[in-house]
């Protein structure tokens, strides 16, 4: 199964696949990373390891509707069989969504359909609730919306700011990003 991640910031989740299909626990190609902006840090990742790298810089772009057609031609260069949106904070449009036939996947640092958005952990934490966690889920045209795949329930204890309750979800989402795509692989040989 040929990947393609989509990512803004340091790659954490990236980081995890690329780790899981070194040590042969992920059978997966991961066929190139990309960005949305320069100098992220996934990118540099990603370079490191190997893997081809590609920058669609939002900034270059006159509207959002042109940054999406060369978001979408960048990424299927790479014929993907699914492409991951690894803390990509870019909403992408239908185009994109219908290009690539409902295999965008997504994770998210809440149980959806509750706290969608870019600020799920500081908005759970907000409402007051006991427990969190994080979701994998086909991406559509809405935020964080889609059939979800797989979630997984985090605890939140007394004294945790968005930054302590952060870190153990992506803890647990980065193990259940890797657990989802070795299932989709599995399933499509």
């Amino acid at each position: 199964m040929r990947i393609v991640v989509l990512v803004s910031g340091t790659g954490s989740n990236l980081q995890a696949v690329i780790d899981a299909v070194r040590a042969g626990d992920l059978d997966v190609e991961l066929a190139a990373v990309g960005a949305d902006r320069p100098g992220t840090y996934g990118v540099e990742r990603s370079a490191a390891a190997g893997i081809p790298t590609f920058v669609v810089d939002f900034k270059a772009y006159p509207d959002r509707a042109a940054w999406n057609a060369a978001l979408t031609e960048a990424v299927a260069a790479f014929r993907p069989d699914v492409v991951v949106s690894s803390g990509f904070m870019r909403i992408v449009s239908a185009d994109f969504i219908a290009a690539f036939d409902g295999k965008y996947l997504n994770t998210h640092p809440a149980l959806l359909p509750a706290f969608p958005g870019a600020h799920g952990v500081r908005d759970a934490l907000a409402y007051g609730i006991k427990v969190t966690g994080c979701t994998v889920h086909w991406a559509d045209a809405g935020v964080d919306t889609g059939p979800i795949i797989a979630q997984e329930a985090v605890a939140v204890e007394d004294g945790d700011t968005e930054e302590t309750l952060h870190e153990r979800i992506k803890t647990v989402e980065r193990r259940l990003l890797v657990s989802t795509l070795r299932d989709l692989a599995a399933a499509k040989q």
